[in-house]
């Protein structure tokens, strides 16, 4: 192990092992979730007071630049990764969309079967590493995706409206709760535990590039949405889910507008915020104006998280094509370095894209870099993390 947890102490076991699988027990906190699901939440906050972050990439285990897992396969579950491949080490936290299950499909929008992330999230969760799942659903009111078109259908700007009670889409949007309340319940190992996730819906809602976006709703029916998302996984049973809040880059370090939608603290328990950095040819002032405006925006999520007693990360970021060799500790680690977040997330490694991914592949010109940047005591990578469902000691 290259580094120590700060949350690991002698006297403390794995509390997500299952080692030989015997049944284990699953209590409820006081809050009415798991308390394994409780003490995650705990020690994410943790994670603020001190130096050090978990590293996160979206669908990690199940495709890269070059391949794809056999998703027939259960020998090729948590076998390979990008990540891995780099730096013989997986991401503390996977990622995974549950974009589709709203319909009823047996695959994600992006191809990767349900029934595949279900068993990468209990591996993970099995080796002591985070799971978030966000959720690009479709538009129940005019049957798109949940992205707005160009061509706008006057339809889709009152999405939200719709699927709020009263609207006329709304007992069809209880069915798609339902589906990701019966997918979030199904996160069981083998014995007896429910994987504890973190959820992130409607995210990047201070744009408009999706139909629960800034232009699309007002902000009492974009926290009614939240509430309503919240409170019928809770009546369907979810209690091993804790929930994040991720606006993008508009607040520009305010306060007021990054709060102006917040659905409150009783619904949301990470504060986070969406970041990319957007330099083609390795433009060095976008470079430099990417890393300017993290800086400021992560001060403030961060301030206001430490104000609402809640967990901070940077929720989605990165490079695209990462065209410059030293991104990784030139760029982003600099920034992070100054901020008390829980997590970093970069987006995924398509493999039916080659020029969309987030993180180096071996070969690609920012891999060594990228191992400076795991190496840095900072980072915590999978071998780093084996107390994260643990009770914090007293």
């Amino acid at each position: 192990m290259k580094k120590n947890l700060f949350i690991i102490a002698a006297a403390l076991v794995l509390a997500s092992c299952g080692g030989n699988h015997q049944k284990a027990d699953d209590p409820l906190a006081d809050s009415g979730r798991t308390q394994r699901t409780e003490n995650l939440l705990h020690n994410l906050i943790a994670l603020g007071d001190s130096s050090v972050y978990l590293f996160g990439h979206h669908d990690a285990t199940v495709y890269g630049i070059g391949w794809q897992a056999d998703y027939t396969a259960d020998s090729t579950v948590h076998q390979r990764s990008d990540v891995h491949s780099v730096c013989n080490d997986h991401p503390a936290l996977l990622s995974f969309d549950l974009g589709h299950i709203e319909l009823g499909d047996s695959l994600n929008l992006d191809g990767v079967p349900f029934h595949r992330i279900r068993q990468e999230a209990i591996a993970h969760y099995d080796r002591g590493g985070m799971v978030t799942l966000s959720w690009h659903l479709d538009n129940p009111l005019s049957g798109g995706t949940a992205w707005v078109a160009d061509s706008l259908k006057a339809e889709e700007t009152h999405t939200v409206s719709a699927v709020l009670d009263g609207g006329s889409k709304h007992e069809l949007f209880l069915t798609w709760l339902d589906r990701v309340a019966d997918f979030l319940n199904s996160l069981e190992t083998p014995y007896g535990v429910r994987v504890p996730v973190l959820f992130r819906p409607w995210h990047e809602h201070t744009g408009s590039w999706f139909w629960w976006g800034q232009d699309h709703c007002t902000a009492e029916q974009y926290k009614a949405l939240w509430r309503l998302t919240v409170d019928r996984l809770r009546e369907r049973g979810v209690v091993n889910a804790l929930y994040a809040y991720s606006p993008g880059t508009e607040a520009d370090g305010d306060e007021a507008r990054y709060l102006e939608r917040y659905p409150g603290d009783d619904v949301i328990d990470l504060m986070g915020l969406d970041c990319y950095c957007w330099a083609p040819d390795a433009d060095t002032v976008r470079i430099a104006d990417y890393a300017a405006q993290l800086d400021k925006n992560l001060a403030m999520v961060c301030a206001v998280a430490r104000q609402h007693g809640k967990a901070a990360a940077l929720t989605e970021t990165g490079y695209e094509c990462l065209k410059t060799r030293d991104w990784w500790t030139k760029t982003l680690a600099p920034v992070l370095a100054k901020h008390p977040i829980s997590y970093v997330l970069v987006w995924r490694n398509a493999y039916n894209r080659p020029n969309h991914f987030f993180a180096p592949y071996p070969g690609q010109q920012s891999a060594s870099d990228f191992v400076r940047f795991y190496n840095d005591p900072r980072t915590l990578f999978l071998h780093d993390v084996n107390a994260l469902y643990a009770e914090r000691p007293r």
